[in-house]
């Protein structure tokens, strides 16, 4: 696939947007020092993780609508 090709920029973004994501996971939500141990504490805390931050960005957009 070819780097000017429409498919390759979009496909970079989704990836990038990822990589954001797991940049602030590890920042701002502390997995980046972490004494977890279990793979099913690691998937409860992520999903944690990541439920506060989407409802941290419903409540920006609501904020910002009304």
């Amino acid at each position: 696939m070819a780097r000017s090709s429409y498919k390759w920029k979009t496909i970079y973004k989704k990836r990038t947007a990822v990589e954001r994501v797991n940049a602030r996971l590890d920042e701002a939500f502390g997995f980046e020092k972490h004494f977890i141990r279990g793979l099913q504490k690691m998937k409860l805390r992520c999903a944690l993780a990541l439920t506060v931050m989407l409802a941290l960005a419903v409540g920006r957009i609501r904020e910002n609508a009304g």
